[in-house]
């Protein structure tokens, strides 16, 4: 993994950000001189013969396309909050982008013979429940939402999805790319920080509440479902243990200290 200093433009932190975010293990296969090997090595025909990892696959799936749904409903709220008609727009073209990607997913599902309902109820609860336990009461703190919240969220699947086959890792990735938000919330961020700077302090805090909340999801999801968590900690993936697990968590925790910076807040 790059090391990267924190850029002072906000320009270089939103591309800092990003860059960060996508530099999860999950990225390396395509790398020059990088070999998949394993199941990361199959295609989807052939991996999925194995009936556990099908089952984690469409966990996987089930779960991606569930927070894209919820992505695209909480856009499309968070646009009524926007303070001009121009950032309302910006929001509902994220919005859109967002519900094109649970329409890949949900379309994979039903290729593969999954119905997507089935394959989403199981994480609708949870996912629901982050939500409204992280819901927004301004403009600016659903910006970082959007921006901190996913993205944490992007970051374990991308790392989950190193250990994917070659079919299902190329729609993952594709899926998880910046709808635009990043750059957007960065800009409105520390604009807003420039003419008030009592407004960082508050949004610190709403973005290390949201760290915590984040996290604390993305361990239940996986604790609750046992193919997905086989997969995380070796049971059908080469190269994952429990120790390796703690270090993902702690690659997330140092991209989030990046986004941070980028907007402009103390981690």
């Amino acid at each position: 993994m790059r090391s990267m200093e924190t850029p002072d433009t906000p320009e270089n932190a939103a591309a800092t950000a990003e860059d960060r975010a996508g530099e999860s293990a999950a990225d390396h296969p395509e790398e020059p001189g990088a070999e998949a090997t394993g199941i990361a090595a199959q295609d989807w025909d052939t991996a999925a013969a194995d009936p556990q990892y099908r089952a984690a696959v469409v966990d996987l799936l089930g779960a991606l396309a569930y927070g894209e749904l919820a992505a695209f409903e909480r856009l499309a709220e968070d646009a009524k909050l926007a303070p001009t008609l121009e950032d309302k727009a910006e929001l509902a073209k994220m919005a859109s982008a967002e519900f094109h990607h649970f329409e890949r997913l949900r379309d994979r599902l039903a290729a593969v013979g999954e119905r997507p309902t089935e394959a989403m109820e199981p994480f609708a609860a949870a996912l629901d429940g982050f939500h409204r336990q992280t819901a927004p009461s301004d403009w600016l703190e659903g910006l970082v939402k959007a921006y901190v919240g996913d993205s944490i969220a992007s970051d374990f699947y991308r790392e989950v999805a190193i250990r994917l086959d070659a079919d299902t890792r190329q729609l993952v990735l594709q899926v998880l790319d910046d709808t635009g938000h990043a750059s957007f919330a960065v800009e409105k961020v520390r604009a807003a920080i420039e003419a008030d700077p009592r407004v960082g302090g508050r949004l610190a805090l709403w973005a290390r509440r949201l760290m915590g909340e984040a996290l604390s999801q993305a361990q239940r999801v996986v604790a609750d479902r046992d193919a997905l968590s086989t997969m995380l900690v070796g049971g059908m993936a080469d190269g994952f243990d429990l120790a390796e697990v703690g270090r993902m968590f702690s690659r997330i925790t140092e991209a989030h200290t990046k986004r941070m910076a980028a907007l402009g807040l103390a981690a």
